[in-house]
C-alpha cells in the first residue's frame, strides 16, 4: 500500500467530515495501466467517493519493481492528471523500511481517528493472497476491503480455508455498509475488468512487442523518454 503523505485524505460524499468513507488503492503500479484506472473509476462510481492511489515504495511480498518509486509515482500522476476524484497519495514513499499495509493503516488511523470508515481497494488476487501479508489478521480491525472481481465470479468459494474463516460474516453487497462502521466489511466490486497487467506490459516492452495501447499516452511517452523496462527503439506517440 502507498499514499500521499502531505495532502489530507480524500473524503467520500463531499464535505470534510470525520464520518466520510476514505478509500485507498495501493499497489506497485509498475507501470500504471488502463486496468488500474478502470478499477479506480469503477470504485469511484459505486462508492460515490474519491479514490487515492498509493504507490508502494518497497513491496515486501514481491520482487523489486522495474521502475523507481519516484518514477512510478510520476507515471501515476500523469495517468490521473485532470481526472476528477482520482488522487495521488505518496505517503509510503516518505517512510523508511518495507511498505507493510498494516503500518500504513495504523498511520491512517492516527490521522483520521478510530471511528472514521477506511477502505482498501484491492484486486481479487490480492485478497486471495491476504494470508501472506504481514500481520494479516489485524487488517480487518483497521479497514474495510473493496475487492475488484469479474462479474459472475464466486470469490468467496475460492478463498483459502483460514481466510474464509476470518472473513465469514463480513461480506456485504451494500456500499452504505462501509460508511456504517470504521472497518471490518468486505464488498465485491463487480465490473468488466481490463485484460492488461503490469507484468504483461513489462514483458512486451522488453521483447519489443506492441504495448503502448495498454497504458495512457502520457505514461507511454514517459516510459520511452526514460527508457524504462528495456524499451526498444525510438517509439513515438503514433507507434505501438
Amino acid at each position: 500500500m502507498t499514499g500521499p503523505g502531505s495532502a489530507p485524505a480524500a473524503v467520500c460524499g463531499g464535505g470534510e467530515t470525520t464520518g466520510g468513507l476514505h478509500v485507498f488503492y495501493g499497489g506497485t503500479f509498475d507501470p500504471v495501466h488502463h486496468g488500474h484506472l478502470a478499477v479506480a473509476r469503477g470504485a469511484r462510481a459505486v462508492l460515490d467517493c474519491p479514490i487515492r492511489l498509493m504507490p508502494a515504495a518497497d513491496p515486501p511480498h514481491r520482487a523489486p519493481p522495474g521502475a523507481s518509486a519516484g518514477q512510478r509515482a510520476r507515471m501515476l500522476a500523469l495517468a490521473i492528471d485532470g481526472e476528477p476524484g482520482l488522487l495521488l497519495d505518496e505517503r509510503e514513499l516518505h517512510r523508511d523500511g518495507p511498505s507493510y499495509s498494516v503500518d500504513t493503516l495504523r498511520e491512517l488511523r492516527r490521522e483520521l481517528g478510530e471511528t472514521t470508515p477506511i477502505a482498501l481497494l484491492v484486486g481479487a488476487d490480492s485478497l486471495l493472497g491476504l494470508p501472506t501479508w504481514h500481520a494479516w489478521t489485524t487488517l480487518t480491525a483497521l479497514t474495510h476491503f473493496v475487492v475488484a472481481d469479474r462479474p459472475g465470479s464466486r470469490l468467496d468459494a475460492r478463498l483459502p480455508a483460514a481466510l474464509a474463516a476470518h472473513l465469514a460474516g463480513r461480506w456485504t453487497d451494500d456500499p452504505s455498509a462501509l460508511r456504517a462502521a470504521p472497518a471490518g466489511r468486505v464488498l465485491c466490486l463487480r465490473q468488466p475488468l481490463h485484460p492488461g497487467s503490469a507484468t504483461r506490459i513489462r514483458r512486451r516492452i522488453a521483447a519489443g512487442e506492441a504495448w503502448r495501447d495498454l497504458v495512457p499516452v502520457p505514461v507511454a511517452d514517459y516510459i520511452v523518454r526514460h527508457r524504462l523496462y528495456g524499451v526498444h527503439g525510438p517509439q513515438t506517440a503514433g507507434s505501438l
